[in-house]
Protein backbone atom coordinates (compact mmCIF):
# COMPACT_ATOMS: atom_id res chain seq x y z
CA UNK A 1 0.00 0.00 0.00
CA UNK A 2 1.18 3.52 -0.74
CA UNK A 3 2.89 5.50 2.03
CA UNK A 4 0.36 8.29 1.46
CA UNK A 5 -2.68 6.08 2.05
CA UNK A 6 -3.65 5.51 5.67
CA UNK A 7 -4.94 2.16 6.78
CA UNK A 8 -7.71 1.43 9.25
CA UNK A 9 -5.04 0.71 11.86
CA UNK A 10 -3.38 4.08 11.18
CA UNK A 11 -6.68 5.89 11.74
CA UNK A 12 -7.43 3.92 14.91
CA UNK A 13 -3.95 4.63 16.31
CA UNK A 14 -4.31 8.35 15.65
CA UNK A 15 -7.75 8.40 17.24
CA UNK A 16 -6.68 6.40 20.34
CA UNK A 17 -3.94 8.94 21.02
CA UNK A 18 -6.55 11.69 21.29
CA UNK A 19 -9.43 10.08 23.20
CA UNK A 20 -10.11 9.04 26.77
CA UNK A 21 -10.58 5.29 27.15
CA UNK A 22 -12.37 4.06 30.28
CA UNK A 23 -13.20 0.74 31.91
CA UNK A 24 -16.55 -0.69 32.99
CA UNK A 25 -16.25 0.76 36.49
CA UNK A 26 -15.97 4.30 35.08
CA UNK A 27 -18.79 3.51 32.66
CA UNK A 28 -21.04 2.57 35.57
CA UNK A 29 -20.17 5.87 37.27
CA UNK A 30 -21.06 7.79 34.10
CA UNK A 31 -24.38 5.94 33.88
CA UNK A 32 -25.10 6.88 37.51
CA UNK A 33 -24.24 10.52 36.71
CA UNK A 34 -26.74 10.44 33.83
CA UNK A 35 -24.15 11.08 31.15
CA UNK A 36 -25.22 10.49 27.57
CA UNK A 37 -24.62 6.80 26.92
CA UNK A 38 -24.13 6.65 23.17
CA UNK A 39 -24.31 3.34 21.30
CA UNK A 40 -22.86 3.71 17.79
CA UNK A 41 -23.64 0.16 16.65
CA UNK A 42 -26.27 -0.58 14.01
CA UNK A 43 -29.96 -0.57 15.09
CA UNK A 44 -30.25 -4.38 14.96
CA UNK A 45 -27.27 -4.72 17.30
CA UNK A 46 -28.80 -2.17 19.68
CA UNK A 47 -32.12 -4.03 19.78
CA UNK A 48 -30.42 -7.24 20.89
CA UNK A 49 -29.04 -5.51 23.99
CA UNK A 50 -27.43 -2.27 25.11
CA UNK A 51 -26.10 -0.44 28.13
CA UNK A 52 -28.73 1.05 30.46
CA UNK A 53 -30.33 4.26 29.18
CA UNK A 54 -28.28 4.16 25.97
CA UNK A 55 -29.17 6.25 22.95
CA UNK A 56 -28.70 4.65 19.55
CA UNK A 57 -26.99 6.73 16.88
CA UNK A 58 -25.16 4.53 14.37
CA UNK A 59 -21.57 5.50 13.54
CA UNK A 60 -22.47 6.03 9.90
CA UNK A 61 -24.80 8.96 10.67
CA UNK A 62 -23.21 10.41 13.80
CA UNK A 63 -21.79 13.57 12.20
CA UNK A 64 -25.16 14.31 10.62
CA UNK A 65 -26.98 14.07 13.98
CA UNK A 66 -24.80 16.57 15.85
CA UNK A 67 -26.87 19.66 16.50
CA UNK A 68 -30.10 18.03 15.29
CA UNK A 69 -30.42 15.24 17.85
CA UNK A 70 -31.58 16.52 21.27
CA UNK A 71 -28.86 14.48 23.02
CA UNK A 72 -26.08 16.00 20.89
CA UNK A 73 -26.77 19.71 21.30
CA UNK A 74 -24.57 20.41 24.33
CA UNK A 75 -20.83 20.07 23.61
CA UNK A 76 -20.12 20.17 27.38
CA UNK A 77 -22.29 17.17 28.19
CA UNK A 78 -20.50 14.07 29.50
CA UNK A 79 -20.67 11.29 26.90
CA UNK A 80 -19.80 7.61 27.19
CA UNK A 81 -19.56 6.07 23.75
CA UNK A 82 -19.34 2.39 22.82
CA UNK A 83 -19.79 -0.06 19.96
CA UNK A 84 -19.36 -3.85 19.73
CA UNK A 85 -15.68 -4.09 20.64
CA UNK A 86 -14.11 -0.63 20.31
CA UNK A 87 -13.32 0.17 16.67
CA UNK A 88 -16.33 2.24 15.67
CA UNK A 89 -16.52 3.92 19.05
CA UNK A 90 -12.85 4.91 18.88
CA UNK A 91 -13.43 6.71 15.60
CA UNK A 92 -16.75 8.14 16.80
CA UNK A 93 -15.21 9.50 20.02
CA UNK A 94 -12.41 11.09 18.02
CA UNK A 95 -14.90 12.63 15.61
CA UNK A 96 -16.99 14.11 18.43
CA UNK A 97 -13.86 15.61 19.97
CA UNK A 98 -12.95 17.14 16.60
CA UNK A 99 -16.48 18.57 16.43
CA UNK A 100 -16.03 20.35 19.76
CA UNK A 101 -17.39 17.92 22.36
CA UNK A 102 -15.13 18.14 25.40
CA UNK A 103 -16.21 15.33 27.75
CA UNK A 104 -16.17 12.25 25.54
CA UNK A 105 -15.06 8.91 26.99
CA UNK A 106 -14.96 5.56 25.21
CA UNK A 107 -15.68 2.19 26.83
CA UNK A 108 -12.75 -0.16 26.34
CA UNK A 109 -13.82 -3.47 24.85
CA UNK A 110 -17.22 -2.08 23.87
CA UNK A 111 -20.42 -3.99 24.43
CA UNK A 112 -18.60 -7.33 24.18
CA UNK A 113 -16.36 -6.35 27.11
CA UNK A 114 -19.31 -5.01 29.08
CA UNK A 115 -21.35 -8.18 28.72
CA UNK A 116 -18.33 -10.32 29.52
CA UNK A 117 -18.46 -9.00 33.07
CA UNK A 118 -21.53 -8.80 35.26
CA UNK A 119 -23.13 -5.54 34.13
CA UNK A 120 -26.72 -4.58 33.47
CA UNK A 121 -27.91 -4.94 29.87
CA UNK A 122 -31.23 -3.66 28.54
CA UNK A 123 -33.03 -5.46 25.71
CA UNK A 124 -35.70 -3.98 23.47
CA UNK A 125 -38.97 -5.55 24.74
CA UNK A 126 -40.34 -5.79 21.20
CA UNK A 127 -37.75 -8.50 20.44
CA UNK A 128 -39.74 -11.05 22.46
Amino acid sequence: MSDSVKTRDDLLSEARAEITVVDAERAEALIALEALILDVREPAEFQLGHLPSATSIPRGVLEFKVGDHPDLCDPQRAILIYCKNGGRSTLAAYTLKQMGFTQVEMLIGGFDGWTGDVHLVEVDPSIY
